[in-house]
């Protein structure tokens, strides 16, 4: 490494010659990683996720690049798929299917931009048999069981019947 080059994470302790200025440029690490999770029997994690405070249910599987946050609940039996965001507040029933990329949203920026305090925050809750489509978005609302959020959908009301819903906003396609 040159003098004039920028040192990576790390390397400000590995290289003596790495003057003060450009120390003082490195971000703070902070590590992802499993903390303070109740997981059930048999729950499959692929690494590399962001799990914290979390509940997860018996037979659950989650895919790598998962953040499922504090005082989240994941049921029994679901699959949370490669990139999902999972965020505070949400409670997830048993037999779900959560697609890759889907996220959920707990802040709807009542105050013209993100809520500082999480008393502004509100919660999901999803039933039992819910499949949530890739890149779908879920804001704060209650889904009935027996639904299907399609791939892209924004479901930004409860859902009440069951059925296949999507679009943004999600509407319902048809009855099951």
């Amino acid at each position: 490494m040159r003098r004039t080059d920028h040192p990576t994470v790390g390397e400000a302790d590995s290289f003596p010659f790495v003057d003060d200025s450009l120390a003082a440029n490195l971000p703070r690490i902070r590590s992802i990683g499993i903390v303070d999770v109740k997981f059930g029997r048999n729950v499959t994690v692929v690494q590399p996720v962001n799990l914290y405070g979390c509940e997860i249910g018996d037979d659950t599987f989650i895919g790598p690049f998962v953040e499922i946050q504090k005082r989240a609940t994941i049921g029994k039996r679901c699959r949370i798929q490669s990139h999902a965001f999972i965020c505070e507040l949400v409670t997830i029933g048993d037999d779900c299917f959560i697609s890759h990329g889907a996220m959920f949203i707990n802040d709807l920026f009542t105050t013209g931009g993100p809520a500082g305090e999480p008393e502004l925050w509100r919660s999901t809750r999803l039933g039992n048999h819910v499949s949530v489509g890739t890149n779908a978005t879920i804001l704060p609302v209650t889904i009935c069981d027996q639904v299907v959020i399609g791939a892209g959908a924004v479901v930004i009301k409860d859902i009440v019947e069951p059925g296949i819903y999507a679009g943004n906003p999600a509407r319902l396609l048809r009855r099951l």
